[in-house]
């Protein structure tokens, strides 16, 4: 029987995958990739009461669109039943959609608004 324990054979730092020449252990650095934030897009639902004036001033006041822009989204909303007033982060989304809501229920409108995932 025997009664010294087997010796284990040691192998040089610099043959160990990640030590190097001191025996300290080495991390490879990794650049980490992240995901641009997912965005929202703010959609503005037709109805048949709301006035197209007015859905132009809120396109223009709270989307920075000109009255070229702010018509053409309106009658896109108009004709096609909704219409995408513009693209961006969650928070600011909400915001946008709070905004108009509070706007047209002020104004005594039934004016919908709404902010859907964008899909890429």
């Amino acid at each position: 029987m025997a009664t010294k324990s087997p010796e284990i054979p040691k192998i040089p730092p610099a043959q160990t995958p990640g030590l190097d020449e001191s025996g300290t252990v080495v991390l490879e650095r990794r650049t980490q990739r992240t995901k641009p934030p997912q965005m929202y897009q703010v959609v503005m639902l037709n109805d048949d009461y709301t006035p197209m004036e007015f859905v132009v001033v809120v396109i223009q006041e709270f989307f920075g669109k000109d009255l070229e822009g702010a018509t053409r989204i309106m009658l896109k909303i108009h004709l096609d039943g909704k219409g995408i007033c513009g693209v961006y982060s969650r928070d600011v989304a909400a915001t946008k959609v709070d905004q108009v809501l509070d706007a047209a229920n002020k104004a005594g409108h039934p004016l919908k608004c709404i902010s859907e995932p964008v899909d890429f």
